[in-house]
């Protein structure tokens, strides 16, 4: 396995400035938000810093993408923290030290996992998570993810139970006059500085500047008298390596039931985030080369005591757009969380939980992605109900559920646009260009030729709808048909079952007097088909490179030898 670093190949000396600028830039946003990230997680404030330390290091060293920036994610924190909370565990409470140590063993389950995925290249997981379920299930997440900051923007107790009990906790805590007006000024500030920002100087970093004049508010006002939560001692200095203490080994599958969980939605999100900015600047990226850096910046996560990252798209959307170009800027990131952890954590401590809770909600509201859902309604209706239901049961249900509903209901969606693919009887224009019509009844290439093209693989679950298809077809057509030829140009593969099918439908077709031909199959499924027996139950010449030389053949064939077939 070659591990040289990838992510730096052709370096130009003129990207330097842009890249030392934009990593800067970026730990401005990336410091605020991964500090945001642990409230989802629930585990101490520093860790969140820790996972935009050696994490990042390590994918930039590892990986092969030059943009993708690795660090703690809203998804991946959500699952953590939803899984955790299921386990019935002693002395498992958030932000505990238990806590902290089972967060870690799953940062190290999912290195191992992502590992074991490396070395059988098994990168196409993620493609089980369709572009539709990924937009529901992170529009789901993003729901949790902000109605949970609620509480904390209020200044009231967070509920119990489920998700719409939580909900009811804080409405009835509104109602009856128990918000802290002063808590809500911090949370409420932060999200109009951030929002501002954006509207007004996209390049300036709100969040930053939301966090310093919070803390500087917070610590003139003495805000903690006055019933605001703050964030207190921040510990200093680097993170302690070592494999964490505590975890209970009589968890161990339902903790890896919970990394599963976040190995499938971390190849899925990196993995597409990785690729579009990659086509973007008309690089290549080597995906399994990615997973590689994934691996080894999950362990680092977890020998360095914090939870799982991911690759992000929002933070790789801010430094493409600050004119990063290499893994570079994500190292100067660290290089600057380095310094605020070695020099500049007492500053925190007046940080109010609101100014968090405001940074967290926007992100939560950024998943909420509203117009990608109404998108997919407009192009495939059937999408959009997974990508709905998926949401639904994210933030109604739970995450791990969301994601294990997401993979079914992308499987599902898959067999069923095989079981049931578009079919055609493809005709020719008076050019010689192929015209496809619907294969409704009464339908025909020509009088006594029906060219039938069937848009999916063949296999078990639809060889029988294949077969009543193709029957249908010849049992109604305006005249009796004479050649029936199978177009296999969208067909790769035809299973066992599928092959006995297709025997099948050769003895109807020959029992009606007719031919059976096939046209535009590539090299590896007329082997197939060889192996079956399936060749060798009609003519040899009936087997065409094109359907061009199909319907030549049929308009050179003396009608005399139209009337039965010779086998």
């Amino acid at each position: 396995m070659n591990l040289r670093p990838v992510a730096f190949r052709g370096y130009q000396r003129s990207w330097l400035t842009t890249d030392l600028i934009a990593g800067v830039t970026l730990a401005a946003v990336a410091i605020p938000e991964t500090m945001g990230y642990t409230s989802i997680a629930e585990t101490p404030i520093q860790t969140g810093l820790y996972t935009i330390l050696l994490p990042t290091i390590v994918f930039a060293l590892l990986g092969s993408s030059r943009l993708l920036v690795v660090g703690a994610d809203s998804a991946t924190a959500a699952i953590v923290a939803a899984g955790l909370a299921g386990l019935a565990v002693t002395g498992l409470d958030p932000y505990s030290p238990t806590w902290l140590a089972y967060t870690s063993v799953l940062a190290l389950m999912c290195g191992g996992l992502l590992l074991i995925a490396r070395l059988l290249k098994l990168g196409f997981i993620g493609d089980f998570l369709s572009a539709s379920v990924l937009i529901g299930f992170l529009t789901g997440v993003g729901i949790q993810v902000l109605s949970g900051q609620i509480p904390d923007l209020l200044g009231v107790p967070k509920g119990s139970g489920n998700w719409f009990q939580q909900q009811w906790s804080w409405i009835q805590s509104a109602v009856h006059g128990e918000i802290s007006w002063a808590t809500f000024a911090f949370g409420f500030g932060t999200i109009a500085v951030i929002v501002g920002a954006k509207r007004f100087a996209r390049r300036v970093p709100g969040a930053i500047i939301a966090v310093v004049l919070s803390i500087a508010i917070a610590a003139a006002t003495d805000a903690g008298a006055h019933g605001v939560s703050l964030v207190g001692s921040v510990p200093s200095g680097l993170p302690k390596v070592g494999l964490p203490q505590g975890f209970s080994m009589a968890q161990f599958l339902p903790t890896l039931a919970i990394a599963i969980s976040c190995f499938i939605l971390i190849i899925a999100q990196s993995a597409a985030t990785s690729r579009s900015f990659a086509m973007k600047h008309g690089d290549r990226v080597d995906v399994n080369r990615d997973i590689l850096g994934l691996s080894g910046a999950s362990i680092a996560a977890g020998l360095s005591g914090t939870f799982v990252v991911n690759g992000s798209p929002t933070k790789t959307e801010i430094l493409d757009e600050q004119k990063g170009r290499t893994q570079l800027a994500n190292l100067v990131m660290s290089g600057v969380v380095l310094l605020v952890l070695l020099f500049l954590t007492g500053l925190l401590t007046d940080m109010p939980h609101a100014t968090l809770a405001g940074i967290v909600f926007l992100i939560g509201l950024s998943l909420v992605d509203i117009s990608g859902l109404r998108r997919i309604a407009s192009r495939r209706s059937s999408e959009a109900a997974i990508a709905c239901a998926t949401a639904v049961v994210v933030f109604a249900v739970g995450v791990e559920q969301g994601i294990v509903l997401a993979i079914l209901l992308s499987i599902i969606e898959l067999v069923r646009r095989q079981y049931k693919p578009s079919d055609f009887v493809v005709g020719q224009s008076a050019a010689g260009s192929p015209v496809y019509t619907s294969a409704v009844p009464g339908t025909q290439s020509r009088p006594g030729l029906v060219i039938f093209r069937y848009d999916a693989d063949l296999f078990y679950a639809n060889a029988a709808r294949f077969t009543d298809d193709v029957e249908a077809i010849v049992s109604t057509a305006p005249d009796p048909v004479r050649w029936l030829v199978l177009d296999c140009s969208a067909i790769d593969d035809v299973d066992y079952t599928a092959g006995l099918a297709l025997a099948g439908l050769i003895d109807y077709v020959h029992a009606k007097h007719a031919h059976f031909g096939i046209a535009a199959a590539d090299p590896e499924l007329l082997s197939t088909l060889k192996r079956y027996g399936v060749l060798d139950k009609f003519d040899e010449d009936r087997v065409f490179d094109t359907i061009q030389d199909a319907f030549a053949a049929y308009q050179s064939d003396p009608p005399a030898t139209k009337d039965a077939p010779t086998r």
